[in-house]
This record gives structure tokens, sequence and C-alpha cells, in this order.
């Protein structure tokens, strides 16, 4: 597609101002001439732009891609468009997010890993640096508007309290006009924590007044669609629309769950079976693709306790609900585009999985997908599990599947999310549409392309150079090769010809149809285990050209090419800031050992009534250690009644409170759990100084306590037993 353009766009932004050639003194004077004041605007022809990206879906989840979820909006888009075979993402969220809205390599741009684990290595600091103009803000610096819905996950931690800086928000330094979502990895999708900007908002209805998030994201996108092509239909849009979903926790109305009773019965191996045959079917793998085993880590259903597979089986019922669920949403978008009479001329990506599907819900699966997190998994027996199984994807869960669906959700592939060396880790089904751009309809592309690839697309879609200078800074080359040429050429030899994947040590490289990897770490292995030495990992060789899915490896017979693919892997490493490799995980949970800022220093905080919003990273750290909570309260004669202070919810956290007048203080250990201790008399009317003072045990981390609460300085109550983790 060819657009002509005679502004120099190269240097962002671009002058708004021009000296008139003559100056009159009379602005009557028939020699005054003033030129029209111009509005910014693309190039003509630059099309809308929409962006979606699904969260932790495996390649073989949808049924575009020959998956048991049914996903009718991706069906329809590909059905106009192209199904792209061969998408590659970065085998974790923040990352793939980073590196899709810079259309750079994830360590290029510091994110190495998500940024609650930030070092101070420049590969891993989460920090962007600013010769890396993100995507919405190139767009909007050349006349788009710009607006994003749904999940962010590349502020850094330190940065996402109400003072700021904003600088990597998206309203921010992001580029986007308006953002109407939450901060973080994931959200309870019944009771979100949502901004709109950098200002908080609260939901307007509760899950029993059928609130979901899914939904409100998707009512807002298509409001702002309807105002922006009302108020300025000739300026093209850049939406980037990232439901949380389908991230745990996997919540869902219970009848989108129910659709699926019965469907997965046979289980997670007869699945992958039926899986891998629809794909063939559809022509989205090659005839002679391999299903690849299932490694001994991942248990074989058969093996599974019979009297907990009706657990199990509810598990996949509400994922696929919740998948089909997000489609519909997503099909709710492209509605509104068609009713608009826009859907021909909006350029859509629609990637399913920023990572493959997701083993954070270890073996048995969850209910409290923070049990997996803290170590306490252990906890959710079958028992435990099976007592809540009606419960399972509504208000009061925060699941997760079993391992063995997240493997059956990246079919034909080997392993999952967080292993980048496989490509059950890395490779998301992938759809573009573009009747006007795409000639093509219901075909499938081949060629290699990576996350890195989109913004480089579409900057040539529209028309734009890639700028060699934002806001006078110099800026990095984009490492994403643009997909354009792929469109219309179905036999059109790849420009993606090497790709280098890291993630926790799980290391690959692509090269020319070769893959060298090596899995590091297994992503349900203990926080605190400790993996081999990298120079211990055992490497594999693939040859991709004959092998599609890495069912063959070829390490023992061909020594020397893997040699030669081990050495590009370094090469690429050190030019993309890989090195040095770090599978460090409680040092860098924790900043002091991490090397990131923290945003209160010292061992005292003061807080004051009506702040809230206040995220883990930036209050003051009490876990695993004596701390004390001090609070100036003024007590109605009607009584004490409420929260003091509160941090976390059900899923795990603790509460200084009043209730029936008493002082009360409420420690959640996990969502398994509660502890309280109760003032032994109601707290008197006026004002009155509370505390609970919270003396730990030591002996590591995880260990219990004693809680004590004090009323003016007086003691009220002791309990011994409580838990902090």
């Amino acid at each position: 597609m060819t657009i002509e353009d005679k502004k120099h766009r190269s240097h962002l932004p671009l002058s708004n101002t021009s000296k008139p050639k003559l100056i009159t003194y009379d602005a009557k004077d028939p020699d005054t001439k003033f030129p029209p004041i111009e509005q910014l605007r693309p190039p003509k022809g630059a099309p809308n732009v929409l962006v979606i990206l699904i969260d932790d879906a495996g390649f073989g989840s949808t049924s575009a891609f020959g998956g048991p979820c049914q996903t009718p909006a991706a069906e329809k888009l590909a059905a106009r468009g192209l199904k792209y075979n061969r998408f590659h993402t970065t085998a974790l969220c923040s990352p793939t997010r980073q590196a899709l809205l810079t259309g750079r390599n994830h360590h290029s741009t510091g994110m190495g890993g998500i940024t609650e684990i930030a070092t101070g290595a420049p590969g891993y600091c989460s920090v962007l640096p600013n010769s890396m103009s993100p995507l919405a803000k190139t767009l909007k610096l050349n006349g788009y508007s710009t607006a994003q819905f749904g999940k962010c996950h590349e502020i850094p931690v330190w940065q996402t309290s109400p003072v700021g800086p904003f600088d990597a928000w998206p309203t921010g330094g992001g580029g986007f006009e308006h953002f109407y979502g939450f901060i973080g990895g994931e959200a309870n999708q019944w009771y979100p924590t949502l901004y709109e900007g950098t200002t908080p908002v609260e939901n307007k209805k509760t899950p029993e007044e059928g609130y979901h998030l899914v939904e409100d994201m998707t009512d807002k996108a298509i409001s702002w669609i309807s105002q922006q092509k009302a108020l300025t239909p000739d300026k093209p849009f850049f939406i980037y629309f990232a439901p949380g979903a389908t991230h745990a926790p996997h919540h869902v109305p219970k009848d989108w769950a129910d659709k699926y009773q019965g469907k997965f019965d046979a289980g997670w191996d007869q699945l992958r079976e039926e899986t891998f045959a629809r794909q063939k079917k559809l022509g989205v793998i090659p005839q002679d693709c391999q299903l690849t085993e299932r490694h001994a880590e991942i248990p074989a259903w058969d093996k599974m306790p019979d009297d907990f597979k009706p657990v199990l089986r509810r598990e996949m019922e509400v994922y696929a609900g919740y998948m089909e669920y997000t489609d519909h949403h997503v099909g709710r978008i492209i509605d509104t585009l068609e009713k608009l009479q826009i859907l021909d001329d909006t350029l859509i990506y629609y990637i399913i999985g920023d990572n493959g599907a997701s083993a954070e819900g270890s073996i048995n699966g969850c209910f409290n997908e923070m049990a997996y997190f803290n170590g306490l998994q252990s906890f959710e027996t079958p028992e435990y599990l099976t007592q809540r199984l009606d419960k399972l994807g509504g208000p009061e869960s925060y699941n997760h599947y079993a391992v063995g669906w997240a493997h059956a959700m990246n079919t034909p592939f080997q392993w999952t999310k967080q292993v980048a060396s496989h490509w059950g880790g890395t490779r998301n089904g992938t759809v573009v549409h573009w009747p006007k751009g795409i000639k093509a309809k219901g075909e499938v592309r081949s060629q290699f392309h990576h996350v890195i690839d989109v913004a480089p697309t579409i900057l040539e879609a529209a028309g734009l150079p890639e700028p060699v200078s934002v806001d006078g800074i110099t800026q990095d080359p984009i490492e994403g090769v643009s997909m354009l040429y792929s469109f219309n050429d179905a036999k059109a030899a790849e420009q993606h010809e090497t790709q280098y994947f890291e993630m926790f040590g799980n290391r690959g490289l692509y090269h020319k149809g070769w893959t060298a990897v090596t899995k590091h770490r297994t992503p349900w292995a203990e926080l605190n285990g400790k993996p081999p030495a990298f120079d211990d990992d055992v490497w594999e060789l693939y040859d991709t050209t004959k092998d599609w899915s890495q069912a063959r490896n070829l390490a023992k017979e061909m020594p020397g090419k893997l040699h030669e693919l081990q050495r590009l892997w370094l090469i690429e490493a050190t030019r993309y800031k890989v090195l040095p490799l770090d599978d460090r995980v409680i040092e860098k949970i924790n900043p002091d050992t991490a090397g990131r800022p923290i945003l209160i220093k010292g061992k005292t905080q003061l807080l004051f009534g009506g702040m809230g919003r206040l995220s883990e990273n930036v209050v003051l750290n009490l876990k695993n250690k004596s701390h004390s909570v001090t609070a100036e309260i003024v007590v109605p004669e009607k009584g004490a009644e409420g929260v003091i202070i509160a941090q976390g919810a059900n899923i795990g956290g603790w509460s200084l409170y009043a209730l029936g007048g008493k002082l009360k203080y409420c420690y959640n250990w996990g969502g398994l759990k509660h502890f309280f201790v109760e003032s032994p008399s109601p707290i008197p009317a006026g004002e009155h100084q509370v505390r609970m003072e919270f003396a730990y045990a030591g002996g590591g981390l995880g260990k219990g306590g004693k809680a004590t609460l004090f009323i003016d300085g007086h003691r009220s109550h002791t309990r011994d037993d409580l838990f902090r983790r």
C-alpha cells in the first residue's frame, strides 16, 4: 500500500506553527494572507488500528486454531483475513506487552521479567529507555487518536502510586490520550481496582447486579469509538484492547461456564488428541506435524484420582466459558466498527495470548491463585478444592486450572507460559484483518514472526516513518520487521530470520528454520527451589522446516549445528541486554536485594483518611517482620463501625477495623484461614488512639507471631498463633 505524504515526520513532535512570508500592518491589506490553522492528521489513507491482546492463552485454546473454546469473533475476522500460525511472544506478560508497544525486544526495553521482579540490570530494570518511543506516542504525534482499555503491566512498581511520576502510565509517557483499566499483572474481574487516566474510579455495580470487568471495559471502548468517530471522523484511531482475560483468576458468569458442562470429561490427554485432529483439519498446522509427548512432570489424566476429576473438569469448563465470554465482547467491538462502516478500513490484530497457556495453577489447579505465589498450594488439597467446586469462577474464588489443562491449551507443543525455550510458551495464534489492505480472505500465513513485528507493520500500513528523534531524543532503531510483505503473498520469503528467547533462564534461538532450546526452570517449581547451573542445562535442537512442533530432538545427531546456534544465541543475548542471566526468585521479589527503588524509605509511614488505591509496592513492607499500626480515630455516639486500615482482600491480607463497637484485627492467611483478635469491650465515643502490635516469631519466611490490640495505650487483647507470609 502506497501512501503519499509531504510532511517530514522523522522528527517528532512536528512543528505546529510557521512564520508568514509577508507581514502586513493592516489585516485588511489585500496582500495579507494567512494559511488556515492546520489540524495534524496522519497521511491520507492511514487506517484505523485495533490491537486486541488476550492474556494467558495457548495456541490450541480457541476454535479459530482448533481448540475447544468457541471464539466466533476470531473466526469471523479470520474468514475475511489471515491466520498467522507462526507468530511468537516472549513467554510472559510484561515483556510481551512492552515489546508489542515499542517494536523492540523485551530485554532491550528493560523488561526481561515482570515489573515486580525488576533489578538494577539494564535488561531487567523495567524502565523503558526514552530512546524507544512507544508506538501509541509515535501515532499520536502523527495525528492519531489513541486509547487503551484493560491491562497495563509495564509501569515500574515504585511509580504506581497516586503521586506518580506518570511517565510510564498509558496517559503519561505511554502515548495514550485515554486509558480505562487496571495496573498490574491481573485483576479480580468481579471487583477490579480501576483507573480512568491516572484517577482511581469505583465500580457502579456489583457482581450480583451483573458487573464483570470484560463487559465494562468493552462498554467503555465502544463509547470511546463512537464519540471519536462522531467528533473527528477524518481522524484515524489506535486502540489497544487488552483484557485481563484469560489470565487467572478465571472469573466468568456461571451460564457461560455451564455451556461447556461435560465437554471435558475425557480429560486433558484426550483433549490434546482432539485439538490436534481439528488443527490439521483447519490447516493451521501441517499434515505431517507430530503431536509432542507429554513430559513426565505433567501428570496423565488417568493418574489423577477419580473422585477429584469433577473439580478438574469444572476448572476447564470455567476457563472455556471465560474465553468464549471474552471473545463475545471482542465481537461487540467488531460489530460496532461494522455499524459505523469503518471495519474494512481498520487494521485489526487479534493476538490470542501474550504467552502460552499458564501452568501457574500447579498440578491440581487452585481456588486461590495467591496460594501458588506464596508457597501455600499444598494446603489446597483435593478435599479443600472439592468443597469449593460450585464456587469456581464466582466472586468468592480467585481460581486457576491445573497444569494438564494448560498443556492441552498449548497443543501441539511442549511446555507452557514462562518456558521461553519451547513453542508452548511462545507461539500464539494471531488473526489479522484489514479488507482494504489485504486481498486474501481466509488464508493462513506461515512466515515466522514475533510480537516486535507489530509496531513496524502498523507504521508501514499508516505510511509513517520510524521516528529518528522524539522530544529531542535520538531513537534506537525498531528491532522488529514489518509483516506487511506477507499480507498479500502467502509464499513470500520470511523476513524475520533470527529471534532469541529468554525467560527465567529458559532460553531459545530461532534461526532460518532451526531452533536450539533449553528449559532451565519448570513454572510450577517451588519458588525457593534451586535450579541447575546454567552450564548444566541440556540443550535440544530442532529442524522446524521438517519438524513443525519441535517433536524430534536432533542434538545428539547434529552437535555441530547445535553449537553453532548456541553461539548465535549468546551473540544475540549480548546484543539485546539479556546478560547476565538471572534465575533468582526470592532475591528479585525483595527490592532491597533486587536493587530497584522503593517509594517509602525508613521504618514508618503516615497515612491519612481518604487515601486509597495504594498498591503493595507503595506502602511499607510488613511481611515477615515485627510491626505496629497506630490510628487516631473519632468514635461517634452510635459506636465504632468500619475499616480503619486494610491491605489485601479475600485472597489474603489483614485489616484493623471496628465491628459492633469493638476493635478487631483479622489476618487472612492466603484465604485458607482467618485469625481474629478482638477487644473485650466497645471503644467509647470520642477521640481515641488504637493500635495493633505484631511480634514476629522469626526463623524464616511465613512464620507465626503474636498480635496485641491497644486502646489509648492500654492492652486490650492478645493472640499468639497468627501467621504471616
